[in-house]
């Protein structure tokens, strides 16, 4: 009789949910945090984007100099919620023949610091680079001013 119990003990599944949830419960936690961080980088991205966006814009009015684009790209960002200091490049002026009209291209180009958050420790065993990264945006508008000569 007591051989009996301990075969019915061995044959039920009581218990065999927790035990699959502890298996799965840390990857799927690690994959809706992945999901988040991903947010998270995206939203800066943007940021990123429509600041260099925005100084694109001053750069190309009459009357506004390079400390003025500076400053209205790290408002851009302040506003943004991001808190690293920007690098703020400014592209030469680019002569463009279009449609036999010449027209000259100011750009800027802002790079942000940007350091993962939720999975980027986890995933520093693996792959240091994956840890933090630089995220980049260039934009360029055209010039509202007097065209440079074309080629």
């Amino acid at each position: 009789m007591a051989s009996m119990n301990w075969l019915r003990r061995g044959r039920c599944d009581e218990g065999a949910e927790l035990v699959e949830f502890a298996l799965v419960f840390p990857l799927l936690l690690m994959v809706v945090m992945g999901i988040i961080d991903f947010g998270f980088l995206f939203q800066r991205y943007e940021v990123v984007t429509n600041a260099a966006r925005e100084g694109a814009r001053i750069a190309v009015l009459p009357g506004y100099a390079q400390p003025d684009v500076q400053q209205r790209v790290s408002d851009y960002l302040i506003a943004g919620g991001a808190t690293a200091a920007p690098t703020v490049t400014f592209l030469p002026p680019q002569p463009v023949n279009v449609g036999g009209a010449c027209m000259t291209l100011n750009g800027v180009t802002v790079a942000y610091p940007h350091t993962y958050t939720f999975v980027g420790p986890i995933a520093g065993f693996f792959n240091k680079t994956l840890a933090s990264t630089t995220l980049t945006s260039t934009a360029q508008m055209r010039y509202e001013g007097a065209a440079m000569a074309c080629p």
